[in-house]
């Protein structure tokens, strides 16, 4: 039976991680080791985390989703990564769903199930995420996000990538798509960091299975709707990690050829970010700084893609590929 890691990182997540780690007791599948990696919480999640039979890591500092993650998987072996948010709840057979589904295919480095949404923690039979999708104008979103379930996402394919909060990775997979020896890119800190590595994971080769029969819900905060709600640091980061991800994964060829929607946006972010977001003008001068950085990411990623621009662009216009 392959071994899982179940890679889990904490911030002021009492209200959620026991939940969590009550569904990962009730797994099928037997064979996985959990860590958490806890970033300074000021709350009760250390105590409540240190009921569980789980490894357990405390950081002295808020190191960030993608930090604390990359630290996780490489100090832990397994044969797949489980990154999973503590505010998600998982189905009894997930594991065992995803595990099984990631076999079918010797290029498939991640799988994802269905995630419905928890709202004040209960299950609610609205879809959260089934997959990734990546639109013209470079905005990726959570596929079905905010509908009603009426097993219109019951069908499993490929799709552009995985949502963060609960996705599947092949170890193989993990080694082979670090770029600049990250997996999850470290200045991303949060946000954006799934949509980074999915683009970077489909120039590299990899495809992404969306598997339904795997079910597991999650309380979403942040959501476009809620962006004027949402802390501060939390829209810096959005709005940084964009222009990051894009110098990283965008060629010419396919920036050209959708040229005006990615453009219409920009403008559509910047005018936002002036008139109503000033807390975010420092992410700007953050993507200005690193850039020269960032472009030699670029490269090292060109030179190592396997697939050429016309199949990586196919994702900023369709949703899924069936198998």
């Amino acid at each position: 039976m392959p071994s899982v890691l179940v890679s889990i990182v904490t911030y002021n997540s009492a209200a959620h991680v026991t939940r969590c780690l009550q569904s990962l007791l009730g797994q099928k599948y037997t064979d996985f080791q959990v860590v958490v990696a806890d970033n300074a919480s000021q709350d009760e999640t250390i105590k409540a985390v240190r009921k569980f039979d789980v490894a357990l890591l405390v950081n002295p500092s808020n190191l960030g989703f993608c930090t604390a993650h990359n630290r996780v998987i490489q100090q832990f072996q397994s044969d797949y990564v489980l990154v999973l948010n503590p505010d998600v709840q998982l189905a009894p057979d997930f594991l065992r769903e995803l595990v099984s589904a990631v076999k079918r295919d010797a290029n498939i480095g991640t799988v994802c199930g269905k995630l419905l949404r928890l709202q004040r923690g209960n299950h609610a039979n609205v879809i959260d995420s089934a997959g990734m999708v990546l639109r013209r104008n470079q905005r990726h979103l959570d596929r079905g996000a905010g509908k009603i379930d009426t097993g219109q996402y019951d069908t499993a394919g490929f799709v552009f990538g995985a949502s963060g909060a609960a996705a599947l990775y092949c170890r193989e997979f993990v080694e082979d798509v670090r770029c600049g020896g990250d997996f999850f890119d470290s200045n991303f800190f949060a946000f954006r960091e799934d949509a980074d590595l999915s683009w970077r994971a489909q120039w590299l080769g990899w495809k992404c299975l969306y598997w339904p029969a795997a079910v597991a819900w999650h309380e979403r905060r942040v959501t476009p709707e809620r962006r004027r709600h949402l802390p501060p640091e939390i829209n810096y980061h959005s709005v940084k990690n964009r222009f990051l991800m894009r110098i990283k994964n965008l060629d010419g060829r396919n920036y050209l050829r959708h040229f005006l929607p990615i453009t219409v946006r920009d403008f559509g972010i910047f005018a936002y970010v002036l008139s109503r977001e000033q807390s975010s003008l420092p992410a700007f001068s953050f993507v200005l700084k690193h850039y020269g950085e960032y472009y030699q990411l670029r490269k090292e990623l060109k030179r190592r893609r396997r697939v050429d621009s016309r199949i990586a662009g196919r994702w900023f216009e369709k949703e899924i590929e069936p198998l």
